[in-house]
């Protein structure tokens, strides 16, 4: 197992490209299924998200070859046996962006097996609403040995049925859900509509390239979306929307250390309410150059005197993102007075409160709701990476901390950022990565 040794107080300078999304490769990925013809991805992310999805898709007839390209790595998916439906526990217990693949074996095959998916430890995320979309489509759904077994209606050819379907819940609507619904309607008979349906631009990329393979869909980014159920999709091209918290990551890391970056392949559009945050904050994101797509923009950061104290709600989007609250509270932990945080999406998502306590930040935490009373200095310490974000956001106030700081469990790092520490020293930060035992008795001996 490996940690992250990090020695703090480096300021950054550079240029940090920024990867395809994760969160919208993995639907894309699951997307094969709906088609017989190959699907071409580039700007795929190398992360261990996405080879668990191709592992996932080899069991179940999709033999993927990926290329590395100028951009990402190239990935064409092709489908060679169409009899497999089972995804097993054994690899779906590893993401939680698993379930993606129940819709489109469903809705192309007539029936599935998925296993109930695993992922962070961040707080219950159950997948009802994926469940309760696909009855509405006419599913027959069991639950069987830890697996959820969906089979067409009869009399259908093994297609599922165009319907309503509200798709709204405790905490919002459903990412993951809207891509399993809205993509099993492609090829559903006649016309499904989603009601509260998810406006986050990673549905808004997978129904553009939903349309490319000869979908019919209206209304993605909308909480309306209309599907028109076609016979049969296509193969296509589609090039994955850049990674939205990966950017907003990297903006965090510019900011605590004070320092001037460049962004490249920055989502800038997707990105608004962050934006917004860093400005109240007085931190900068200026565009910069002449490229005129807003989802592939280049910016600089920069930080001009204090970092100013602010109140961040997570919500759906176009809110403020939960992916990036971790992130946003380590750089809160140095500014200039005290900040709240409340976590409307995932109300559990504080394990990195008592991590970042240990580095010397003052938060209380109050139920959904976190206050943060900056400081002068964090203090490099032993950490535990607990979840994805939570360790981005350890990362993140160790580059500010004074002193050393080793973050432990960083397979979690590996699962949303491709070679973090590599970016991270390629524009001044001293970050290494060690295996834990060797690093332990080299630090005994010193």
């Amino acid at each position: 197992m490996d940690v992250f040794v990090i020695e703090g107080g480096r300021r950054l300078a550079g240029t940090i490209r920024v990867n395809g999304s994760k969160n919208a490769a993995l639907p894309l990925m699951a997307a094969a299924l709906l088609t017989d013809e190959p699907l071409i991805l580039s700007d795929v992310p190398n992360l261990s998200d996405i080879r668990n999805m191709t592992r996932l898709l080899g069991e179940l007839g999709v033999q993927s070859d990926s290329q590395k390209s100028e951009h990402g790595q190239t990935i064409t998916h092709q489908v060679t046996d169409p009899t497999q439906s089972h995804a097993r526990y054994e690899i779906v217990r590893t993401m939680r962006a698993s379930i993606s693949t129940l819709g489109p074996l469903l809705a192309k095959r007539g029936s599935a097996r998925v296993s109930l998916p695993g992922g962070c430890a961040i707080g219950q995320r159950p997948v009802d609403l994926h469940l309760r979309g696909l009855e509405a489509l006419g599913a027959t759904i069991t639950l069987d040995g830890g697996d959820i077994e969906a089979v067409a209606p009869t009399g259908t050819g093994g297609r599922l049925i165009g319907a309503p379907i509200f798709l709204g819940g405790p905490f919002g609507s459903t990412v993951l859900g809207t891509a399993n619904i809205m993509s099993a309607a492609t090829l559903a008979l006649g016309t499904t509509i989603i009601e509260s349906a998810a406006c986050e631009p990673e549905i808004v990329d997978l129904a553009n390239m939903l349309i490319s393979m000869g979908a019919k869909i209206t209304g993605a980014g909308s909480p309306r979306i209309i599907i028109e159920g076609v016979e049969e999709l296509g193969g296509t091209n589609h090039r994955v929307m850049a990674d939205r918290i990966e950017a907003g990551t990297y903006m965090c890391a510019a900011a605590i250390t004070g320092s001037d970056l460049t962004l490249e392949n920055c989502p800038l559009d997707a990105m608004m309410s962050a934006v917004d945050t860093f400005g109240h904050m007085g931190i900068h994101v200026d565009p910069i150059g002449s490229g005129n797509d807003p989802m592939r923009r280049s910016c600089v950061i920069s930080k001009s005197g204090p970092i100013k104290p602010v109140q961040i709600t997570t919500q759906p989007h176009p809110g403020f993102p939960t992916d990036l609250q971790a992130q946003f509270m380590a750089l809160l932990c140095l500014s200039n007075g005290n900040s709240v945080i409340t976590e409307k999406i995932f109300p559990e998502r504080f394990l990195h409160v008592a991590e970042l306590s240990r580095m010397g930040a003052q938060i209380h935490r109050q139920g959904a709701t976190a206050v943060v009373t900056g400081v002068k200095e964090l203090t490099g310490a032993p950490v535990m990476a607990s979840d994805l974000r939570a360790s981005a956001g350890l990362v993140i106030a160790a580059l500010a901390a004074n002193g050393t700081t080793i973050i432990n469990r960083v397979y979690h790092i590996d699962r949303g950022y491709e070679h973090l520490e590599d970016k991270l020293a390629g524009v001044g930060a001293s970050i290494r990565r060690a295996n834990a035992e060797k690093f332990a008795d080299s630090a005994m001996t010193l």
